[in-house]
């Protein structure tokens, strides 16, 4: 059976679970199509919204302060941009259990431009205390983290790509550790990876280079706090690969919780797409590829 992409994975997953949980329900922003699995099994706990993001997220948290258990989806720089003030007050002040789950983050919506592009939403989330962000990397993590936000009462952003179906990292027990060491080779520099596009490269280039490698599925400061005791505990030097911009990203989060650590990013910079073309040639664009791991590697 073939993988599959991150944002199938939460698709057929939260299916599942609402076989079982009554207090399941599924909210889109005009972005399920005439295919999505809940709607055809659980069509009277799916709601299409259209394109109303914050509504969507407002009307969520008072399902989930009435006991129920929201998944909200859409585009991620409609649910963290548009949406910004309902995330920060609904999920964020309030503390209502809703889990947000958001495909085409980063460029992976790279035909679509600009304005469908999102490079900034951990910057935007991690601002917000209590929200517990995860970006999954193959289809048992988004899995694991759709059980691990189901069973939770509190409110999650979870990031996640297009239609990419990257390989999963392996890892022991039902959630994903605070740090998945996928190799420790005595390197000067250890690789930390993000997400599915940081996680791709990251594998890559360690296995050319032979460099440690550790992979995060869990990135709001809470979490990062927790990983980068044991980061520092083993190395000094690291480069965080992750497709977002350098400023509030992981990287920059990182640095701030190990000063006595050296720690760069490899990301997708400070420029804006003016150009379209398929995910690799806009990251390429962006300087975010093997060839950008490989050099920080090689720097040293």
């Amino acid at each position: 059976m073939s993988a599959l992409s991150g944002r199938d994975a939460y698709r057929a997953e939260l299916t599942e679970l609402a076989r079982h949980d009554p207090r399941v329900l599924c909210f889109e922003a005009d972005l399920g199509g005439r295919g999505h699995p809940f709607a055809r099994e659980h069509p009277e706990r799916f709601f299409n919204l259209g394109i109303a993001e914050a509504t969507m997220i407002d009307m969520a948290a008072a399902l989930a302060v009435a006991g129920y258990k929201p998944f909200v989806s859409t585009f991620a720089p409609f649910a963290v941009l548009r949406a910004a003030e309902s995330v920060k007050l609904s999920m964020g002040y309030l503390g209502a259990g809703v889990v947000v789950v958001a495909p085409y983050a980063g460029v992976s919506g790279a035909w679509f431009g600009t304005t469908h592009h999102c490079l900034e939403d951990l910057a935007v989330v991690q601002s917000f205390p209590g929200i517990t962000i995860a970006a999954p990397a193959g289809e048992r993590e988004m899995r694991a983290v759709v059980r691990h936000a189901a069973a939770s009462s509190g409110p999650w952003y979870v990031r996640t790509g297009r239609n990419a179906t990257p390989a999963s990292v392996p890892f022991e027990g039902e959630v994903p550790p605070l740090v998945n060491w996928v190799s420790t080779d005595p390197s000067e520099v250890c690789l930390v990876s993000v997400g599915e596009t940081g996680t791709e490269l990251a594998l890559a280039a360690a296995g050319e280079r032979s460099a440690a490698h550790a992979h995060l599925c869990f990135v709001d400061h809470a979490s990062l706090t927790g990983a980068a005791v044991e980061l520092a505990a083993r190395y000094r030097r690291f480069a965080v690969v992750e497709e977002h911009r350098p400023t509030g990203g992981v990287a920059s989060t990182l640095a701030l919780l190990m000063p006595r650590c050296e720690v760069v990013g490899v990301n997708a910079g400070t420029a804006w797409t003016s150009e379209g073309g398929d995910h690799g040639e806009v990251l390429g664009r962006l300087g975010l590829d093997l060839a950008a791991v490989l050099s920080r590697l090689d720097a040293g």
